[in-house]
């Protein structure tokens, strides 16, 4: 008898000592975490001149000058008709820079819990996709709703979508159980509050509007990433036809 099984065959039990205490994290949702996480740390060390020497205390400030989202360089863009490469990649790099360690580590850890949901699921292409959808989507519409207003940084529209990602999925259990799918937005409805409330105390804060559209976008996005989601949705368009 195999050493970490009850028995051989299709139905062998594995050895309860034998299994990892927790379920390993998609390979993608590692790698995003380590970016983020790892720019952080480099500011950090930086700012303490441990690494990089004197010029390194200005790391973040530079980082944030070059990669953030800014709505009015989107409207210059706009209305030049000129598109340079290094500005639109601004609506896929200003995930990965926060205005501190604690704003970094509280997305890498949202990241890291929704993002396992979302990967094991619908797999790690979904994941890469609706991060970045999530990220330029929310950026877009931050930009066009809401012009002039401090530049767009941080993973949360990100992790919104990851968020719409995960609801769609619990959507579709609650469904499957004849149970109420409105109880699938209690998360998003949740942290929406939480925001309100800051908003109350601490002054408003319009990058809601940025995480608000990432969570739409990694719902919608959802509807095909999810196995099968596609041809459902083709037969569903054919029924209407």
């Amino acid at each position: 008898m195999a050493p970490n099984a009850v028995k051989q065959g299709p139905c062998a039990v594995t050895d309860p000592h034998n299994e990892p205490p927790l379920n390993p994290l998609p390979p993608v949702v590692i790698a995003l975490f380590l970016v983020i996480i790892g720019i952080e740390i480099a500011f950090n060390l930086g700012a303490r001149g441990l690494i990089g020497g004197p010029q390194a205390v200005g790391w973040r400030l530079g980082t944030l000058e070059r990669f953030a989202f800014s709505s009015e360089i989107f409207a210059w863009m706009r209305e030049s008709g000129r598109w340079p490469v290094e500005h639109m990649l601004r609506f896929l790099s200003y995930p990965f820079v926060h205005a501190s360690f604690t704003h970094a580590l509280f997305a890498g850890v949202m990241l890291l819990a929704l993002g396992k949901m979302v990967g094991e699921a619908m797999g790690s292409l979904a994941v890469v996709a609706i991060f970045f959808a999530s990220a330029a989507g929310g950026a877009l519409v931050y930009a066009v709703t809401l012009g002039g207003f401090a530049p767009l940084i941080g993973a949360f529209p990100a992790v919104y979508g990851l968020i719409g990602g995960f609801t769609y999925l619990l959507w579709l259990r609650l469904g499957s159980l004849g149970e109420s799918q409105i109880r699938a937005f209690s998360l998003i409805g949740f942290l929406l509050a939480i925001q309100l409330i800051f908003g109350l105390l601490f002054g408003p804060n319009a990058e809601w509007v940025a995480d608000l559209a990432g969570f739409s976008i990694g719902f919608v996005l959802s509807i095909v990433l999810v196995p099968g989601g596609w041809a459902k949705l083709v037969d569903r368009v054919r029924q209407r036809d």
